[in-house]
Protein backbone atom coordinates (compact mmCIF):
# COMPACT_ATOMS: atom_id res chain seq x y z
CA UNK A 1 0.00 0.00 0.00
CA UNK A 2 1.28 3.52 -0.84
CA UNK A 3 -0.23 6.86 0.12
CA UNK A 4 -1.28 8.43 -3.06
CA UNK A 5 -2.38 11.89 -1.86
CA UNK A 6 -4.58 13.94 1.04
CA UNK A 7 -6.78 16.55 0.08
CA UNK A 8 -7.29 19.44 2.47
CA UNK A 9 -10.59 21.57 2.73
CA UNK A 10 -10.16 25.02 1.82
CA UNK A 11 -12.38 28.17 2.18
CA UNK A 12 -10.12 30.58 -0.13
CA UNK A 13 -8.12 28.64 -2.97
CA UNK A 14 -6.22 31.44 -4.06
CA UNK A 15 -5.07 32.42 -0.83
CA UNK A 16 -4.07 28.86 0.01
CA UNK A 17 -2.40 27.85 -3.34
CA UNK A 18 -0.21 31.05 -2.69
CA UNK A 19 0.97 29.56 0.67
CA UNK A 20 1.65 25.87 -0.32
CA UNK A 21 3.53 27.54 -3.83
CA UNK A 22 6.14 29.10 -1.35
CA UNK A 23 6.46 26.23 0.81
CA UNK A 24 7.39 24.96 -2.63
CA UNK A 25 5.19 22.63 -4.01
CA UNK A 26 4.64 22.82 -7.74
CA UNK A 27 0.75 22.47 -8.80
CA UNK A 28 0.31 19.93 -11.93
CA UNK A 29 -3.64 20.29 -11.96
CA UNK A 30 -5.61 23.73 -11.72
CA UNK A 31 -9.07 23.70 -12.03
CA UNK A 32 -10.30 27.14 -10.55
CA UNK A 33 -11.94 28.35 -8.49
CA UNK A 34 -12.71 25.10 -6.86
CA UNK A 35 -9.71 22.54 -6.99
CA UNK A 36 -5.57 22.49 -7.35
CA UNK A 37 -3.63 19.39 -7.16
CA UNK A 38 0.24 19.76 -6.11
CA UNK A 39 3.71 17.67 -6.73
CA UNK A 40 5.68 17.64 -3.48
CA UNK A 41 9.51 18.77 -4.32
CA UNK A 42 11.23 15.57 -3.40
CA UNK A 43 9.27 12.10 -4.50
CA UNK A 44 5.93 11.30 -6.16
CA UNK A 45 3.47 12.06 -3.57
CA UNK A 46 0.67 14.91 -4.31
CA UNK A 47 -1.33 17.09 -2.03
CA UNK A 48 -4.54 18.68 -3.07
CA UNK A 49 -6.50 21.19 -1.74
CA UNK A 50 -10.27 21.70 -2.53
CA UNK A 51 -12.73 24.16 -1.87
CA UNK A 52 -16.48 22.45 -1.35
CA UNK A 53 -18.80 25.06 -0.01
CA UNK A 54 -17.57 23.54 3.38
CA UNK A 55 -16.12 25.64 6.12
CA UNK A 56 -13.14 24.23 7.84
CA UNK A 57 -14.10 23.05 11.18
CA UNK A 58 -11.69 22.82 14.06
CA UNK A 59 -10.91 19.25 13.58
CA UNK A 60 -8.15 20.13 11.23
CA UNK A 61 -5.44 18.67 9.41
CA UNK A 62 -1.74 18.16 10.80
CA UNK A 63 0.77 18.04 7.80
CA UNK A 64 4.41 16.82 8.13
CA UNK A 65 6.53 17.60 5.43
CA UNK A 66 10.41 16.00 5.42
CA UNK A 67 13.55 18.96 5.57
CA UNK A 68 16.62 17.42 5.54
CA UNK A 69 17.99 21.41 5.30
CA UNK A 70 14.87 22.60 7.89
CA UNK A 71 16.84 25.49 9.27
CA UNK A 72 17.90 26.77 5.65
CA UNK A 73 14.03 26.02 4.57
CA UNK A 74 12.77 28.19 7.40
CA UNK A 75 15.16 30.89 6.63
CA UNK A 76 13.96 31.09 3.44
CA UNK A 77 10.13 30.94 3.91
CA UNK A 78 10.74 33.25 6.33
CA UNK A 79 11.68 35.78 3.54
CA UNK A 80 8.71 34.69 1.45
CA UNK A 81 6.59 36.10 4.02
CA UNK A 82 5.86 32.97 5.99
CA UNK A 83 6.22 33.38 9.85
CA UNK A 84 6.34 30.29 12.18
CA UNK A 85 4.57 29.70 15.43
CA UNK A 86 7.31 27.58 16.14
CA UNK A 87 10.72 27.86 15.31
CA UNK A 88 13.05 25.09 14.43
CA UNK A 89 13.39 23.95 17.93
CA UNK A 90 14.64 20.02 18.93
CA UNK A 91 11.99 18.09 20.39
CA UNK A 92 11.77 15.10 22.48
CA UNK A 93 10.69 12.62 20.12
CA UNK A 94 13.99 13.06 18.59
CA UNK A 95 12.64 15.18 15.47
CA UNK A 96 13.96 18.87 14.56
CA UNK A 97 10.33 20.25 13.66
CA UNK A 98 9.26 23.97 13.09
CA UNK A 99 5.25 24.77 12.87
CA UNK A 100 3.17 26.93 11.05
CA UNK A 101 -0.46 27.25 9.86
CA UNK A 102 -1.88 27.47 6.45
CA UNK A 103 -4.48 30.55 5.62
CA UNK A 104 -7.61 27.86 6.72
CA UNK A 105 -5.87 26.95 10.10
CA UNK A 106 -4.31 23.98 9.13
CA UNK A 107 -1.04 23.21 10.72
CA UNK A 108 2.18 22.56 8.82
CA UNK A 109 4.79 20.78 10.53
CA UNK A 110 8.52 20.70 8.91
CA UNK A 111 10.90 18.51 9.99
CA UNK A 112 14.05 16.70 10.16
CA UNK A 113 13.81 13.44 11.60
CA UNK A 114 17.06 10.83 10.50
CA UNK A 115 16.95 7.64 11.13
CA UNK A 116 14.68 8.45 14.13
CA UNK A 117 11.63 9.16 11.34
CA UNK A 118 11.08 5.52 10.84
CA UNK A 119 13.16 3.70 13.64
CA UNK A 120 13.00 5.51 17.15
CA UNK A 121 14.36 3.94 20.14
CA UNK A 122 10.62 2.74 21.32
CA UNK A 123 10.12 1.46 17.96
CA UNK A 124 7.62 -1.87 18.49
CA UNK A 125 9.77 -4.87 17.30
CA UNK A 126 8.35 -6.85 14.47
CA UNK A 127 5.07 -8.44 14.96
CA UNK A 128 3.98 -5.76 16.95
CA UNK A 129 3.43 -5.57 20.45
CA UNK A 130 3.75 -8.99 22.93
Amino acid sequence: MRLNHITLIVSNLGASRSFYEKLGLKPIVLEEPRYVRFMLPDGDETLSLEVTGETPTECRAQLYLECEDLDEVCGRLRTAGLSFHLDPTDMDYLWREARLKDPDGHEVRLYRAGENRLNPPWRLPEGGPA
